[in-house]
This record gives structure tokens, sequence and C-alpha cells, in this order.
């Protein structure tokens, strides 16, 4: 019985022993950011009343970003002083954004349907967009 111990113990060793340790090599990634001020008047309402948009040019985001690389986007409604980052509810309106070849397009759409129309920005506000990848 003993044997038979000490055999399963120097098979499991050598086993262990055999592992092949590979070093992982991660590419440091580049970012850039880009702080842009939307209008009141950039805020186009949809055709069905359900939908505020405002499409925002970052000519830096390709297909290439897109298919590959990360954006995150933040808005400010205090000039910069803070941000709150995107997809967000606020007030019963939903916050979100799609990233296109060329730019980002912010939607504010009702969260529910006590008010399916969504509230305007009535102000100036802050965009930070922040592209994530290897090449920017």
């Amino acid at each position: 019985m003993k044997k038979f111990t000490i055999l399963m113990l120097c098979i499991a060793t050598l086993g262990l022993a055999s592992c092949k340790k590979e070093p992982i090599v991660q590419s440091s990634n580049a970012i850039l950011t880009v702080v842009k001020d939307v209008s009141t008047n950039a805020w186009v309402l949809s055709n069905d009343g359900k939908t505020f948009s405002a499409d925002i040019a970052v000519p830096q985001i390709d297909q290439y970003h897109i298919d590959n690389e990360g954006t995150l986007v933040y808005i400010s409604y205090n000039n910069g002083a803070s941000y709150i980052a995107l997809p967000f509810v606020y007030n019963v309106d939903a916050y979100s954004y799609e990233v296109y070849n060329g730019g980002v397009s912010i939607d504010v759409q009702s969260s529910d349907y006590q008010a399916t129309t969504p509230i305007k920005p009535t102000s100036t506000v802050r965009v930070k967009i922040v592209l994530v990848g290897n090449d920017l």
C-alpha cells in the first residue's frame, strides 16, 4: 500500500513539475480624450417623438476602432466640474450612446411609458469621449 501511495505521489510531482510557464505580454494601450460642448439646438427629436439625439464628430473613430478598440462617453451639466458615465437614467430619461465611423451619437429616451417624450437638455452640456486603443 505504501509503495502504491509513493508511486502516485511521484507521478503527481512529475506532472506538476513539467508544467510550462509562459509569460503574458500585454501591449500598452493609448488613450485619447476628446471634450466637446453640445449646445441645446444640437439635439434633434426623432420622427416618432421618442428620442432626442446629438451627433458629435470624432474623426479618430474609424472602422478599426469600432471593431477592435473601446469608447467611453461621459456627460457634464456643470461645465466639466463633474461627469456622469453613460448609460444612465435621470428624471425618468435614459441617456445612452452609439459609436459609428466618424463620431458618437448621444440619445435621450424615456425609460418608461409614463411620459414617452424625453426632456431635451436646456443648457449646453459638455461631453467627454475617451478612446482606448493601440494606435491613437
